[in-house]
């Protein structure tokens, strides 16, 4: 299995499939994470990369304790589990473009 490029290594193929310079990538990249925070931060409005993702945030609500729940991997014994605060998750869902680029189960890779 490859490892995941790090971040200079996509600044590096980025700059060189442009033409433009790392710093002038680096600016870009740093503007669209910015463009992404502040469009996601309100927590009601997506971010969309055409053809590749879209970028959610759901707002879970608080669960409460609960105790002596059946444990599912020790049949017979309960477990207490501790409350859940209020929270904000982040989900980032493929669109088509990215879908067909990772091809299908069984496809040979590109």
């Amino acid at each position: 299995m490859a490892k995941a490029p790090t971040k200079t290594a996509v600044l590096n193929t980025v700059a060189e499939k442009s033409g433009l310079g790392k710093k002038e990538v680096t600016a870009v990249l740093d503007a669209l994470a910015g463009m992404i925070g502040d469009t996601i931060s309100d927590g009601e409005t997506p971010f969309t990369i055409p053809g590749l993702c879209k970028i959610v945030v759901q707002n879970k609500e608080a669960q409460p304790a609960k105790f002596g729940v059946p444990n599912p991997f020790r049949p017979g014994e309960t477990m207490d589990v501790a409350a859940k605060p209020a929270r904000r998750v982040v989900k980032v869902r493929p669109l088509k473009g990215l879908k067909d680029m990772a091809g299908q189960p069984g496809d040979a890779p590109a």
